[in-house]
């Protein structure tokens, strides 16, 4: 079993995309028992493994039925990207399933008229972006700017903020944000 759990528990910190040091620090343990347990030096009780697997986090049912050989996908099909917008405004997340996922990356439409809302957007985090198609007028706190295609954004998400599509044509925006949890 230590050799299975050793082998087990690297690939999955690796998938989660985790240093040894940063799980430790998230379960309340050692840099040293995380290096033990993966070298198969020491076989953890189920205490112990429940310990390092809440670092991540994991169930014990997931940890032992995972298949760490099947690596999350790299490419995705546009009609694999989940749509999170509404009405007038697409945002197609890529990768929403992806375990781990530290960063969220949107496709973001917005059609002639379309706005984020007249009350303001906040969340923690950051996002950028690049204007690809069209025009879009954004507001960051008290600074508003049309931006066109080539042209791009990045602020802090907890100041407030808001995207509205003024012209007549539609826009379309390639994003990110952190972190990806808001999405």
């Amino acid at each position: 079993m230590s050799n299975d759990v050793s082998a087990r528990l690297r690939s999955v910190r690796q998938m989660h995309g985790l240093s040894q040091r940063e799980l430790a620090k998230r379960a309340g343990v050692t840099n040293g028992m995380i290096s033990l347990i993966e070298q198969g030096r020491v076989s953890p009780s189920v205490a112990s493994l429940k310990k390092v697997l809440d670092g991540i986090p994991m169930a014990l049912a997931e940890f032992f039925t995972l298949d760490p050989a099947q690596a999350p996908p790299v490419f995705y099909r546009a009609d694999e990207l989940v749509e999170l917008g509404e009405g007038e405004v697409s945002l197609r997340l890529v990768a929403a399933s992806r375990p781990g996922r530290r960063l969220a990356i949107l496709r973001e439409v917005y059609e002639p008229g379309a706005d984020t809302g007249a009350e303001m957007l906040s969340h923690a985090g950051e996002e950028g972006g690049v204007v690809v198609r069209g025009r879009i007028e954004i507001t960051v706190g008290s600074q508003t700017r049309q931006l066109g295609p080539g042209e791009a954004f990045y602020f802090a998400s907890a100041v407030p903020h808001r995207f509205r599509n003024r012209g007549r044509e539609r826009c379309e925006i390639i994003s990110a944000a952190t972190p990806p949890s808001f999405y």
